[in-house]
């Protein structure tokens, strides 16, 4: 099931920075019809971890995780999601 990114039309998302994972999350959560609650409980996190990440807030762990990508020279492209 193919999925644009409602910013930039039918482009897929390119995740790059905290935002820009907080989107795709968003997107596909709501694609999902679920509630960040019941993402938070499928997934075992807390909602407020979840609001945050979709705010594109910059925690550490997803600051190093995408410092860490960016130097493998890995590119994060969402296309379609997989459920």
């Amino acid at each position: 099931m193919p999925t644009s990114n409602p910013s930039h039309g039918d482009k897929p998302f390119r995740i790059y920075t905290p935002a820009s994972l907080g989107a795709a999350i968003r997107h596909y959560r709501r694609q999902a019809g679920l509630s960040q609650a019941e993402l938070a409980e499928r997934t075992g996190l807390h909602r407020s971890y979840l609001s945050e990440l979709e705010q594109g807030r910059e925690t550490e762990q997803v600051k190093r995780i995408i410092r860490i990508l960016k130097q493998l020279g890995v590119r994060m492209t969402v296309e379609k999601a997989d459920w």
